[in-house]
């Protein structure tokens, strides 16, 4: 869990009052280690696991390995992705609504993030999401902003910003 201690130290200056995490192993074991590392308790969301089918809890080496690299073409019983995005909208709004003027940090998973975040801002030019990257939005009034994007300058030997 190298990334999630890189996470942790680059988040541990910030004051989160929250912390959010998918049930799924690979996302709690990341959201435990920055929790651990700054103080602040963890609380488990089933809303926030990856998108559902054959693929959950799978890395995209063992997708491979087991489907091919084509896999995405492949019916998977993928979790439809108007799905993907009612449930994240639904946590978000009450993240909001619970939150207010609060910093609350999420650990998912990376459809569920682009597909929600695509969902907020439609108009966003976005990209894939990469591992342990750091997306800060934030609600103001109706509308989402996006304050930093895909960002892994955090990772050892990559300076990207997002």
């Amino acid at each position: 869990m190298q990334n999630g201690n890189h996470n942790a130290k680059r988040l541990s200056s910030d004051n989160w009052n929250h912390i959010y995490s998918s049930t799924l192993e690979r996302a709690k074991q990341t959201a435990l280690i920055i929790g651990n590392s700054i103080g602040v308790d963890i609380h488990l969301d089933d809303r926030l696991r990856e998108r559902a089918g054959l693929i959950e809890g799978t890395t995209e080496e063992e997708r491979i390995e087991k489907w091919g690299t084509d896999w995405r073409d492949l019916n998977l019983g993928l979790e439809p992705i108007e799905a993907v995005q009612k449930r994240g909208e639904e946590f978000l709004e009450e993240i909001v609504l619970n939150h207010q003027g609060e910093k609350v940090l999420v650990v998912s998973h990376g459809a569920l993030i682009e597909f929600n975040f695509i969902n907020l801002l439609p108009d966003f030019p976005t990209k894939h999401f990469g591992n342990t990257s750091i997306t800060i939005v934030k609600k103001i009034g109706n509308q989402w902003t996006c304050e930093l994007h895909n960002c892994t300058k955090h990772l050892e030997g990559n300076n990207e910003e997002g």
